[in-house]
């Protein structure tokens, strides 16, 4: 039976504010695509997008509700538990110290977070920490600047297996559903007493309290 520890990991971070379908569908994709295991990283201070209306602990327990059933996506709040701003680089030093340097990690972005990758704090540092998966829709394809384009050259791969051959320092394109979803758009249909079924998990209906945070 493999080990557990030496599975590939995937982190799929995001404000989760609430947790919604398209969020769960596309870290699906990308586990099975991957034949990984995701975290589901809720950030704490995001430093590029506005700051989130529910609190860590309520996004906590939506994403818990939102993951029961299952064992592929699993919440890991590490980001919660740490002050200041949520730099990607940061979180990736600290799961090495804890992981060890040998395991392969991929840090999933979707194409927007992509094409501005070269403005994050560190950004240089990231292949060194973890793969980069992509997720990008049919039809679709990320921008990238200069800088990112030179420092991606030739680290490209359309094969999985290569992952697994070193920790770090790949990209590759993951294709995943187009569900066109938004948390804006399910805060505001909340506040103006709309049900946003068939957009958020059934779990987050069940439970009147969790989406309290967003009702007018």
């Amino acid at each position: 039976m493999p080990d557990p520890a030496a599975r590939t990991l995937a982190l799929f971070g995001g404000t989760f504010d609430p947790v919604h379908l398209g969020h769960l569908r596309v870290a699906w994709e990308a586990a099975e695509f991957l034949e990984a295991e995701v975290r589901m990283m809720p950030a704490n201070v995001p430093p590029h997008r506005p700051q989130p209306v529910s609190s860590a602990g309520q996004r906590v327990a939506m994403l818990q509700a939102a993951l029961l059933g299952q064992s592929r996506l699993v919440l890991d709040d590490r980001e919660l538990r740490r002050e200041g701003p949520s730099y990607t680089v940061d979180t990736l030093i600290e799961l090495r110290d804890e992981i060890g340097t040998d395991r392969p990690v991929i840090l999933l972005v979707g194409a927007d977070a992509w094409s501005g990758l070269a403005d994050w704090h560190r950004w240089k540092d990231l292949f060194e920490l973890a793969h980069i998966g992509v997720l990008t829709r049919a039809g679709h394809q990320a921008r990238e600047s200069s800088s990112l384009s030179a420092h991606a050259s030739g680290r490209r791969t359309e094969v999985v297996a290569d992952l697994a051959q070193a920790p770090a320092g790949r990209i590759i394109d993951i294709q995943v559903s187009a569900l066109e979803i938004s948390a804006t758009r399910i805060r505001s249909d909340i506040a103006a007493g709309r049900v946003p079924r068939f957009l958020v998990p059934p779990a987050l209906l069940d439970d009147e309290s969790l989406l309290a945070p967003y009702r007018s």
